[in-house]
């Protein structure tokens, strides 16, 4: 891939989808890209370049950002996360709130959404709560994986023997063996296609708990500044946004406290 063609493909996947891609991600997007340019017949990365950019309908740049996107994710990662939550879910309800709102920004294949479901169940499990989880991700690819709940042997490696026990069906998929979530963890949960970079965003709100955790770190300061001003809005007083661990806001919070490492607080 030339340098100025490479550069264009930067231009537009940060325009499109806030990724800013470093001056050394060359080889990285030609590998990732060359499969959809044989796929589409093309003899060029300028070829493919110029259909993406002319494509009216946006389908192929969905194609296009599913080829360059990282989607890397697994059960329970960050456990402390998922304490923290439980304890403060307690609380809440301990309080007296019935109604919880939480908002999983970045949900790739599924993975955290459904860990925050099964966290929910065992703390709710004989109460009467009104819960929902939203569940949105920029790849379509991605997103359908998640709405199936379908997992690998290798994919429940990290999962709890009891979480497997109460939440999961065990399935044969070509003589393999696959889980797949409850239909009461599903039950939970709306996925649904969302570009992160594209605020404000069209929900309500207010949630107790935003999750968006190893999603900033593809941005810019200008653009993570612009979804920290978005998630404020959206958590209710008293609310948590909870980032990734390797995900430093130093100089970006606006409203937000950090009462943790990568756990803050709308005052």
């Amino acid at each position: 891939m030339k340098k100025n063609t490479f550069d264009l493909f930067r231009q537009l996947i940060y325009n499109k989808a806030g990724i800013a891609l470093g001056e050394k991600k060359e080889a990285l997007v030609a590998a990732r890209l060359n499969k959809r340019v044989d796929s589409l017949n093309f003899q060029s990365f300028e070829e493919y370049y110029n259909y993406v950019k002319n494509d009216t309908n946006g389908d192929e740049l969905v194609q296009l950002l599913d080829s360059i996107s990282t989607n890397v994710t697994h059960f329970f990662r960050e456990q402390q996360h998922f304490d923290f939550i439980a304890n403060q879910l307690s609380d809440w309800y301990s309080h007296g709130q019935r109604r919880f709102r939480i908002w999983s920004a970045g949900c790739s294949s599924g993975e955290e959404p459904y860990t925050i479901a099964m966290t929910l169940h065992e703390l709710f499990r004989d109460q009467s709560t009104d819960t929902r989880i939203l569940a949105t991700d920029l790849s379509t690819k991605i997103l359908s994986r998640a709405i199936n709940g379908i997992y690998s042997l290798r994919d429940m490696e990290k999962i709890p023997a009891k979480y497997v026990n109460n939440y999961f069906n065990k399935i044969s998929i070509d003589d393999n063996i696959h889980y797949q979530i409850s239909h009461e963890c599903r039950s939970l949960i709306t996925f649904q296609r969302l570009n992160l970079t594209q605020t404000p965003f069209p929900m309500k709100g207010p949630f107790d708990l935003i999750f968006c955790r190893n999603v900033m770190i593809y941005f810019d300061n200008d653009m993570r500044k612009k979804l920290l001003e978005d998630y404020h809005r959206l958590l209710k007083t008293g609310g948590y946004l909870l980032v990734g661990h390797a995900e430093s806001l130093t100089g970006m919070l606006s409203g937000l406290k950090s009462v943790k490492p990568s756990i803050y607080l709308k005052q």
